[in-house]
């Protein structure tokens, strides 16, 4: 399967699924880990792709789409920024619960069309956008979402310094974690917590406590 077509590529290597803790939502994921990862990490040396974050549904993510439809009125009327969108689970929540708009930026284009394939799917239509945003100003954004992505140290700081500018401006902006390495040891509150299910080819552990935490 040539991957110079992402929607093909990703209706060829996923299936749909209900995350656990998520069963709302319904996404293309990879349900063999290992083929699909080294299938685009063969190609990551002829062509400089991202591994397929897309392909998952990441404990972060799940925590921060549960609480969003738990708690519909976090993103009720409210233009959306779902940052590091992967599969777009996020934002697809935030638009079940509501919310007046979602931007989706994910800077891999294969996110951007399984995040268009995932909407389609679930009945909602998200903006998406692969630009490397961090450090812009406000969009128009009142409601920022951040899924699982505090994982390497220089990214985290990048989008750390840049949520608190946005929060600073105005904006209100919500972290879904579980306990990553690099997650800021300040400036958040937290906000509640799921054991959500995984498995041990993506984490170290079956469950893994997963945290939302508002930025302050």
């Amino acid at each position: 399967m040539s991957m110079g077509d992402p929607a093909a590529f990703i209706r060829a290597n996923t299936m749909l699924h209900e995350p656990p803790l998520v069963p709302e939502v319904k996404l293309h994921l990879a349900s063999e880990i290992v083929p699909i990862w080294q299938m685009t990490e063969e190609e990551l040396e002829k062509s400089g792709l991202p591994p397929p974050f897309w392909a998952f549904a990441w404990a972060g993510g799940q925590a921060l789409a549960r609480y969003i439809l738990d708690h519909p009125e976090t993103v009720a009327g409210k233009r959306v920024l779902d940052f590091g969108a992967g599969s777009g689970m996020i934002g697809i929540a935030a638009m079940k619960a509501n919310a007046a708009s979602v931007l989706s930026v994910d800077i891999d284009p294969f996110a951007a069309a399984s995040i268009h394939l995932n909407a389609e799917v679930n009945g909602v239509s998200l903006n998406v956008a692969t630009d490397d945003i961090v450090g812009s100003a406000n969009g128009g954004w009142d409601v920022i979402l951040i899924g699982d992505m505090c994982y390497e140290r220089p990214l985290a700081e990048r989008i750390e310094t840049w949520v608190h500018s946005l929060v600073d401006g105005g904006a209100t902006a919500y972290i879904g974690d579980p306990g990553r390495t690099y997650l800021p040891k300040s400036g958040l509150e937290k906000i509640v917590s799921y054991a959500v299910k995984t498995t041990r080819e993506l984490e170290d552990t079956d469950v893994r406590n997963t945290s939302v935490w508002r930025v302050i």
